[in-house]
């Protein structure tokens, strides 16, 4: 008979096969021995999340509590109040970069973005899991070595992207739908990166996610947001020269009126796809317990 810690040990440790075919799944089996054996007692820690935020109001988001919940501890390096400093990435398992209404060329304004894109090629260099979310996903591109420029058209608010063949096979994009409405706020293209993934595309930006190897994912569109943050920006005084600008073409009040019935969809979606990000992590398989009787 077990010992409660010995059941213990198992309960957590073992999660049958769900027959993945991504290539991405562990196969859990274990035994006795190897929930005690002391080498496998460093999978027990909690994995550490460092995240890149430029301005306090484009935070993690929806992703915030997915994290939480399964396990991460996170780090937050915030920018905008120390410029110049450089993180380590020791003990890290991932690294988020999140956006911000600065672009990749303004380093002589934001030196930060510099040290970002060092970091983030050192962090591809050590097979880092990482994740670009809009300015993000620009710094990941600028590091893999591809041009950032001024997109011809804006992007704020709702619209379509169309996932790619390699989008719909993708173990994290395969939550989309092949056409799935999404929210954005960006003015910067992203030209594929060589040897990247291209995973979807809309009719304003050809690159709105890719892939970079297994581990680097890079989305210009905000699965993060619920109703309160895209209020926060729609109000945000640093942002209303730009809606002025655009009064033509964007239409606060059109935004707020299409958030009320998509913003559930959009936070069901962020919920699938991040949780499918976060399964790749061994945090992620381990956390799931057997079924009660």
């Amino acid at each position: 008979m077990l010992s409660p810690q010995q059941g213990k040990a198992l309960l957590i440790r073992y999660v049958p096969d769900s027959g993945c075919s991504t290539g991405f799944c562990h196969n859990w089996t274990t035994s006795l021995k190897q929930a005690n054996d002391p080498s496998k007692k460093k999978l027990m820690a909690r994995p550490k999340i460092l995240v890149f935020q430029h301005v306090p109001h484009e935070p993690l988001g929806t992703l915030d509590p997915l994290l939480k919940k399964a396990g991460f501890r996170i780090r937050y390096v915030n920018f905008a109040r120390d410029p110049q400093q450089v993180p380590s990435l020791d003990g890290y398992a991932a690294l988020i970069i999140l956006g911000g209404p600065m672009n990749v060329d303004q380093v002589h304004d934001f030196p930060n973005l510099a040290t970002e894109v060092s970091l983030i090629r050192d962090a591809l260099d050590r097979g880092i899991s990482i994740l670009g979310i809009c300015l993000g996903a620009q710094l990941l591109a600028r590091a893999l070595g591809s041009p950032v420029r001024l997109d011809h058209a804006r992007e704020i608010g709702w619209s379509d992207v169309d996932l790619t063949a390699e989008g719909i096979a993708d173990p994290v994009l395969s939550a989309f739908g092949p056409r799935q409405q999404v929210f954005q706020w960006h003015e910067d293209a992203i030209e594929l990166p060589a040897g990247a993934v291209h995973l979807a595309s809309s009719e304003a930006c050809e690159v709105q996610a890719f892939r970079f190897g297994e581990r680097a994912y890079a989305f210009q569109f905000h699965l993060e947001v619920d109703r309160s943050l895209i209020e926060r920006w729609l109000d945000r005084m640093g942002y209303q020269p730009l809606l002025d600008e655009m009064s033509g073409t964007i239409d606060p009040e059109r935004i707020r009126e299409l958030s009320k019935g998509s913003i559930k969809p959009l936070m069901e979606l962020s919920n699938r796809t991040f949780s499918r990000w976060i399964d790749r992590f061994e945090i992620g398989l381990r956390r799931r317990t057997l079924p009660s009787r």
